[in-house]
């Protein structure tokens, strides 16, 4: 397989893929998300609200962390609290998590203290670049010193280039997993060990061809889904596995938060510190799975989920009349009509907020109290979640009997990212149209394109079927896994199609995971990343058979026949 994706490459600049300037004319570049500016780059600021400075600083913290995984390599360290701040740090820079740069300076400093601290000890030293890189004092100082450490400095082969940003960015989303899952005490040493390797690949000496980086691409999806099957483990283990539940979507008179995000943790704390304060608790995006965890369900004021998709913010927060928390990720520019109502947590920052440290929410519960919360119950529709691996796999017995009577003729796995651009409402009209007598299964927040459409059942069994959060990708693996074991196939030959939407970087990590398992005939929308080269595509079209979504029409009549 990686020799026919070497043949694809001809010449140095064969491809035609569009090069970001490396002379910095312009104060950014960044193409990490599938918003980009003009399906290229940003260059004046991120479309997520990123500015020029953040996006400098957050290259800088990168090269950062390659010479802190030298160092690590180096004295052959293995201690996991290393390992878990390493993950920490570079999910720092996945999109919508941090906008806040003087936190970003501390971050660096931490980062090269560590490396500092880890040559001492080991009386070891490293050549010059990352692994001797010295921090400015100042934020000045650090934009000026990200200078030839982007993305447009990677490689002068648009293809190798290429192949090193679907690493980096696929790296992201490792660490994104890897540290959800060693917030629950679940972790690996070998996958922080990748994570040294994968940083370090480019600065540690050793020469790589294309062959090379393309193994570490694959490796890279291999190692995810042990991060994975970690944070499965930390989630069900510590709040049970989920079951199917029943989530209001009205709202209950009474002051109230509303938790964004996807850290089950600082969930968990919020309702313990609000328990008897008179305050109901609401999901909003990713959260909204949280319904389904026993461990979670047995408190009275875990209430309902208030909202869509992260990117729906600036029109639904005005309308919430209580406090907001954000942990993880998916944060956006606060207006200034909520600003005063939002809190951080954990490694989500923006400039001006207040950020809650150590899980003490008290500044949150005050804010609750203070504001008038609703006025009145207004109950509304209901959607169901919490259907995992456990719940799913309990009842596969009458899944496989309604696949072998005709009852079931497909599965459409239809999930991912969700997002402003145009066309995602592809997806919304894509389950629409499904035939009666298929089943769709989803994760994360591109659920929210029809969460709420009800599309029947078939003998009992809804037809759709939310598996949870983009952190729950593992659920949806290992029910797929099942299947074809029932039916003695490959993941393959089932009657089973996926249909993704993508956005940021675990979206990333998780086609790479699929593609190292060899799963095949994926549609990818609502547009192909801009950091894969024409060769890239051909390479990933010819050996895995993606393809861009068309219309809903045309795909299903593709599928079904």
């Amino acid at each position: 397989m990686i020799k026919k994706f070497l043949s694809f490459f001809t010449g140095n600049a064969a491809s035609g893929e569009q090069k970001p300037s490396s002379n910095k004319e312009h104060a950014m570049f960044c193409n990490q998300c599938e918003q980009t500016a003009k399906g290229t780059g940003c260059t004046q600021i991120g479309v997520c609200g990123k500015q020029p400075e953040v996006s400098d600083i957050q290259d800088l913290v990168v090269y950062s962390l390659r010479g802190l995984s030298l160092a690590a390599l180096k004295t052959g360290n293995k201690d996991l609290a290393l390992g878990h701040f390493t993950a920490k740090m570079l999910f720092t820079t996945l999109t919508n998590v941090n906008f806040d740069p003087a936190r970003f300076q501390t971050f660096i400093s931490d980062i090269v203290a560590k490396r500092d601290e880890l040559l001492t000890k080991g009386g070891a030293s490293l050549p010059a670049g990352p692994g001797t890189y010295k921090p400015a004092s100042t934020i000045d100082g650090l934009v000026a010193q990200a200078e030839g450490h982007g993305v447009a400095d990677f490689d002068s082969n648009d293809d190798i280039r290429s192949v090193k940003q679907l690493l980096v960015y696929g790296l992201k989303g490792l660490a994104a997993y890897a540290d959800h899952a060693g917030i629950l005490g679940q972790q690996d040493e070998k996958v922080y060990d990748f994570l040294y390797k994968a940083l370090a690949a480019g600065y540690d000496g050793v020469e790589r061809d294309l062959n090379a980086w393309v193994g570490l691409l694959l490796e890279c999806g291999n190692v995810n889904l042990r991060a994975m099957e970690l944070l499965d483990a930390g989630n069900t283990g510590t709040y049970g596995h989920p079951v199917p539940t029943e989530v209001p979507l009205g709202q209950k008179k009474g002051k109230a938060i509303l938790v964004s995000g996807h850290d089950l943790k600082d969930l968990h704390e919020l309702l313990k510190q609000t328990e008897g304060k008179g305050i109901n608790i609401y999901t909003h995006g990713e959260m909204l799975p949280c319904h389904g965890y026993p461990e979670l369900k047995k408190y009275p004021h875990f209430y309902g989920h208030f909202g869509t998709a992260w990117q729906n913010q600036h029109k639904e927060f005005p309308a919430f009349p209580g406090a907001i928390l954000f942990t993880t990720n998916c944060i956006q520019k606060p207006q200034d009509s909520y600003k005063a109502n939002v809190f951080t947590t954990g490694l989500v920052g923006w400039p001006g907020l207040v950020h809650c440290e150590n899980r003490d929410f008290t500044p949150v519960i005050k804010r609750a109290l203070e504001l008038p919360g609703f006025t009145e119950d207004k109950p509304g529709k209901t959607v169901l979640t919490g259907f995992g691996r456990n719940a799913v796999l309990g009842v596969a017995d009458k899944v496989i009997d309604a696949v072998k009577a005709g009852a079931i003729r497909h599965f459409f796995l239809v999930g991912g990212c969700d997002g402003a651009k145009p066309g995602r409402n592809y997806y919304t009209e894509f389950v629409e149209k499904t035939p009666k007598d298929t089943v769709v299964l989803t994760l994360a927040c591109g659920k929210f394109r029809f969460f709420d459409k009800q599309i029947g059942d078939i003998g009992g069994i809804p037809r759709l079927l939310d598996v949870g959060q983009c952190n729950d990708a593992y659920s949806a693996v290992q029910i797929a896994v099942a299947l074809a074991n029932a039916f003695n196939c490959g993941v393959n030959d089932l009657p089973l199609s996926l249909v993704l939407s993508w956005y940021e970087q675990k979206a990333v990590v998780i086609l790479l995971t699929l593609l190292a398992l060899g799963i095949k005939d994926i549609r990818l929308g609502p547009s192909l990343p801009a950091f894969v080269s024409p060769n890239v595509l051909n390479f990933l079209v010819e050996n895995y058979n993606i393809k861009p979504i068309s219309t809903p029409d045309e795909d299903l009549k593709a599928i079904l026949g």
